[in-house]
């Protein structure tokens, strides 16, 4: 396929979703979004949610803008000397796709018009690198700025220190204030920010990819604490996913439920607001739908407290949740970057940090290790910064293409010789524990599934393991607990991700 073929391909798939984005509130009717009324009139021309100024557009690929005018109408865009028209359809609705745009520091301006002489423009518009940076409570987590209703919480003095160096770094932030619907719908409470993102993960993985591309680097946080994947997830993945059918059959069928989530809205959504935003597909419809498809990079994806106790639905939701996602943004090569839930005193999360790993080996998708920080008493801990370090380097080799390590070691194979287990590692390059005493957190069985503490002896890139109660040694673990007391990393300082090899005998 030829490298036009290829840019009509993604054209239409861009037309196709949003001819069906744009025409749900035609046929649902008016919605209320953030308080104001989709059906209230509206500006001769008006853009869709994202842009605003000072936003970022995503650099070398495809950028879709979309909006409403009059029907009929002939609509330009003006942009780094691209001009695009379209005609607006008879519901008004048009979407111009721009060319690979190059990056740029350089402020500019986007403007849209059409023949009748309305007039509107985006100022102060970079391009450059743009994620979406979506999950629960722990990406809703403040770096320390209490200025943000959303990210008023929380801290964490090293990232912190990086805000004034951000500040002068062409850095932006959208975020998607909380709110919900029954529908989806086009519009959501949210502009773009000259102000470097509240969310302490968010700020972090943009600062240290600003630091390394020399780009504008813009991430749009939408996340809401105590949401479960499944708010995130759109009704048509009822057809893949029983036990979200089943869900939201449940969900449909309670009349008291909706009512206290209309009262609720009548109110004003606030981000305390608890049990709306613990419901199903609310949130995708009023805080992740507006968003699509804006040209953006990938996603960082920091959630699963809510579905700890639910892994083997996860494994299920969270590819199906995510090959939905490429196909709304008609992006193939939409890479997704998963936070593994850290340690923390709960035993159900070691089955599902396994599912995280294990989704983590589909294509264009990685995993950012935290085994060994956390709080065992504490699920929100304050260690953000080296989660925001891991991503970055993740993002780096893996969608920037460097050449670099960006993971610790990562479990290969295990042997038996008479009475020691030897394990070896991938990415195990300099492998050493970060005390420099023996490493710690394996636990061998033999064929009882009997668990004991093992010895463990560092060799090459491979570490073998004794325990004088197994004999015969049969299966491994390491890390396999909420909170594991963990020292093993290699010649980058990064930590070896969780593993065991008794995955029949759970």
């Amino acid at each position: 396929m030829n490298t036009m073929q290829v840019r009509e391909n993604h054209h239409c798939a861009i037309w196709a979703f949003a001819a069906a984005v744009l025409l749900v509130p035609a046929l649902l009717g008016a919605q209320e979004v953030g308080g104001i009324p989709e059906a209230a009139a509206k500006p001769a021309i008006q853009l869709g949610a994202p842009f605003s100024d000072h936003a970022i557009l995503q650099r070398e690929m495809p950028v879709p803008i979309w909006g409403w005018s009059q029907p009929g109408a002939r609509v330009t865009i003006e942009f780094q000397g691209q001009k695009t028209t379209a005609v607006a359809g008879t519901d008004g609705k048009w979407l111009i796709t721009l060319d690979p745009l190059k990056a740029s520091t350089e402020p500019a301006e986007l403007v849209v018009s059409d023949e009748a002489g309305n007039r509107t423009s985006l100022k102060d518009i970079l391009v450059g690198e743009v994620w979406i940076c979506s999950g629960q409570s722990n990406m809703q987590y403040g770096w320390g700025n209490e200025s943000h209703p959303m990210f008023n919480w929380g801290g964490d003095t090293n990232l912190a220190a990086l805000v004034p160096d951000a500040k002068t770094r062409p850095i932006r932030s959208f975020a998607v204030l909380p709110d919900v619907s029954f529908t989806p719908v086009n519009h959501c409470n949210g502009s773009w920010s000259t102000n470097v993102s509240g969310s302490a993960v968010a700020f972090g993985f943009s600062y240290h990819l600003s630091q390394t591309l020399n780009v504008p680097v813009g991430v749009m946080v939408t996340c809401w604490g105590s949401s479960s994947i499944e708010g995130w997830m759109p009704r048509e993945l009822t057809a893949q996913l029983p036990h979200f059918k089943a869900t939201m059959e449940a969900f449909d069928a309670n009349t008291n439920v909706h009512g206290r989530i209309r009262a609720a809205m009548e109110k004003g959504i606030k981000h305390g607001n608890t049990f709306v935003r613990q419901q199903p597909n609310l949130l995708y419809n009023a805080m992740l739908h507006p968003l699509l498809p804006y040209a953006s990079r990938g996603l960082v994806w920091y959630q699963g407290e809510a579905n700890a106790k639910q892994a083997s639905n996860y494994a299920q939701s969270l590819p199906s949740w995510i090959s939905h996602l490429r196909k709304e943004w008609g992006l193939a090569d939409f890479h997704v970057l998963l936070v593994m839930l850290p340690g923390f005193g709960d035993e159900a999360w070691p089955g599902f940090r396994e599912v995280q790993v294990e989704a983590a080996k589909q294509p264009h998708m990685s995993i950012a290790n935290t085994i060994d920080l956390g709080d065992a008493k504490n699920i929100h801990p304050a260690d953000k910064a080296p989660v925001c370090e891991r991503l970055a380097l993740l993002a780096r080799r893996d969608v920037y293409g460097e050449k670099l390590e960006a993971q610790g070691p990562l479990f290969s194979r295990a042997m038996v010789k008479d009475t020691v287990m030897v394990i070896e590692f991938e990415h195990a390059d300099g492998m050493k524990t970060t005390d420099g005493a023996t490493p710690t957190g394996f636990m061998l069985a033999g064929p009882d599934h009997v668990w004991h503490t093992a010895t463990a002896v560092i060799k090459g890139n491979t570490v073998e393991l004794e325990a004088a109660e197994v004999a015969v040694p049969a299966f491994v673990r390491y890390a396999f607990s909420g909170k594991p007391a963990v020292n093993l990393v290699n010649g980058a300082d990064l930590p070896a991700y969780p593993f065991r090899t008794d995955v029949e005998a759970k």
